[in-house]
């Protein structure tokens, strides 16, 4: 089991952080009082579902209960099948307080330090200093975008920035009406429709015989070469972004045909390319008889 417990100081960045590693497949937990940290450890030991990789974010938030995180740091390394890693994160008191003054919110020690944030960021600095020498991984977010902040965070855990990043690639009929989830929409009607092949008709997108059919003019062909030339450019820009799904539609005029063909066509090519694909076909069993 992975445990990541990410802590720092109040303003620094956390919350996204916690974002980026929910979109990676990390099962999350904010402002967890230390001690319930292992006690959930065991239940997800005991859980029929499988969590293998958990995010908990640990920070002064808890109070006096946050004086435990050492201990239970100390307690979850001793244990042979819990992995435990800390990410601390951190940036300047100048920062910290521009950033409390932009979004108006209050300090979890405004009131413990009436109102001075001088006295409670320095009182939080102390706090933390134990868990600091400690971490395993640290990032200083003071001159950090919130995107370069989260691709800093997917380098840490990934193999690979994209396999931050779902790509749903789906097939829709225009007459059932538009997706309306989607990021990319291409309108394949402007080729030769295999619905009026009788032979073809009753078959899908999902078929060879079908593919084979719509692919075989030139025009298909090109199509699709200049599409895929074009998501292959965006993609890297929207993972730089911290898109965390990318949705990419055909649309034909039934979603039977020639959508399911380049929905099939372009989900096996992403995934070629090892991309993290999902495949979606929204009206391929509208209208039909059963």
């Amino acid at each position: 089991m992975q445990l990541l417990i990410v802590t720092g100081m109040s303003g620094s960045g956390k919350s996204c952080v916690m974002d980026v590693m929910e979109d990676i497949g990390y099962y999350c937990i904010d402002n967890i009082p230390p001690e319930l940290i292992s006690r959930f450890v065991d239940l997800c030991r005991q859980s029929e579902s499988v969590i293998n990789k958990i995010a908990v974010a640990v920070d002064i938030r808890t109070g006096d209960m946050f004086a435990e995180i050492y201990r239970s740091w100390q307690l979850l390394r001793s244990e042979s099948d819990v992995n435990v890693k800390v990410l601390f994160i951190e940036a300047s008191d100048e920062v910290l307080i521009k950033r409390y003054k932009e979004t108006r919110r209050k300090h979890p020690l405004d009131e413990k330090f009436n109102g001075n944030m001088h006295e409670a960021i320095k009182y939080e600095w102390q706090q933390l200093s134990q868990l600091r020498e400690i971490a395993d991984y640290y990032i200083e977010t003071s001159n950090l975008t919130v995107s370069q902040l989260k691709e800093n965070v997917r380098s840490l855990f990934l193999d690979k920035s994209s396999d931050s990043m779902v790509i749903k690639v789906m097939s829709f009929g225009f007459k059932y009406g538009v997706s309306t989830e989607s990021d990319l929409v291409f309108d394949v009607r402007c080729l030769p429709n295999p619905f009026y092949v009788e032979e073809l008709r009753s078959h899908t997108g999902c078929e060879s015989c079908v593919r084979d059919y719509v692919m075989s003019f030139k025009e298909s062909q090109e199509l699709f070469a200049k599409i895929t030339d074009l998501i292959d450019y965006l993609i890297p820009l929207y993972v730089r972004e911290g898109k965390s799904q990318l949705v990419i539609a055909f649309g034909c005029t039934g979603g039977k045909h020639r959508s399911i063909a380049f929905a099939e066509m372009m989900a096996k090519n992403l995934a070629e390319k090892e991309y993290r694909v999902q495949k979606y076909h929204r009206d391929i069993t509208k209208d039909r008889k059963f």
